[in-house]
């Protein structure tokens, strides 16, 4: 029975896939017409894609770093000059505008020694007058004029000039200061100065060297105070001053007695730096050296000295 079954399934199942058959009844089936095939299109092969070989990309160089920019200089704060920047020097200008010297009649003298100030006589062959004097007087006296300065120095150290030529001569001539126990007894003996700043007490030099400290000062103290009125190497002694010897000249002879000082003054330097010199290349005092200069020595006073022999 299962085999009756499966056969006429079987057959069933192939009827299904024959070609139908149409039964008309008085027509005769029409002829199928043959079906026009298409020719295939031909179908370009496609082409296998090429493969670009990958391009490399060089790698981007990093930028440099940006340099830092150098910090500005400061500017340097301008010097304070005392005269003019712009165009000549003050030395240039006084040599321009010379004049006849009188102290070196075959020399001219700068510019700015005029003849207006007491005691110029045009004597300044190196030109320290034309140089303006530096920037650090300006705190004391700077309304003063370079040429004050100058004559301010000018007589301080004549001054001391001429304390030292007193200091020079007046041992040999009046003697010297005993000493005692405490100094030395010779402390004092010594004639020749130079000698006998090597034995002097330490403390004697002291108060010198305190004593020129308050006469400087105070001559510091004075020029502060008058300022461009300041008249050079007045230390308020004498007329119009500290006055214990009574001086009372009139204004001509007042401006006489400056200029005796300020030619003593001169004087004075000149003659220290001989004094010095002499006593530093003899080992003597002066007055010493003075007195062998004026004995006649032995063989001068003899007869027939200077006749010839024999007769």
């Amino acid at each position: 029975m299962k085999v009756v079954l499966l056969s006429a399934l079987a057959l069933g199942v192939a009827s299904a896939f024959q070609a139908p058959m149409t039964i008309a009844i008085g027509k005769k089936p029409s002829p199928k017409k043959p079906e026009k095939k298409t020719p295939a299109k031909k179908v370009a092969p496609k082409k296998a894609p090429v493969k670009k070989a990958p391009v490399k990309k060089a790698p981007a160089k990093k930028a440099a770093p940006a340099k830092k920019a150098a910090p500005a200089k400061k500017a340097a704060p301008a010097k304070k000059t005392t005269g003019s920047t712009v165009g000549p020097s003050p030395s240039a200008l006084a040599w321009a505008n010379s004049v006849p010297s009188t102290a070196l009649p075959f020399a001219q003298a700068p510019g700015t020694l005029d003849g207006t100030m007491l005691g110029d006589v045009g004597f300044d062959p190196f030109g320290f007058s034309t140089v303006p004097v530096g920037p650090w007087f300006e705190g004391i006296g700077g309304e003063l004029g370079d040429l004050t300065w100058y004559r301010e120095a000018e007589l301080i150290h004549g001054r001391i000039a001429q304390l030292a030529v007193v200091g020079f001569l007046a041992p040999a001539l009046f003697g010297t200061l005993p000493g005692n126990e405490w100094t030395g007894v010779d402390a004092y003996s010594y004639k020749n100065p130079l000698e006998a700043f090597t034995h002097v007490p330490k403390l004697a030099l002291l108060q010198i060297f305190l004593f020129a400290t308050y006469l400087e000062i105070k001559r510091i103290g004075i020029i502060r105070s008058e300022g461009k009125n300041y008249q050079p190497g007045d230390l308020k002694i004498g007329q119009g001053g500290w006055n214990p010897f009574g001086l009372d000249y009139s204004p001509a002879e007042y401006e006489e007695k400056r200029l005796q000082e300020l030619k003593h003054c001169r004087l004075a330097m000149v003659g220290i730096f001989g004094l010095w010199a002499q006593a530093l290349a003899s080992g003597k005092d002066v007055v010493s050296q003075l007195s062998f200069s004026l004995v006649a020595p032995e063989y001068y006073t003899k007869a027939g000295y200077f006749l010839p022999e024999g007769i």
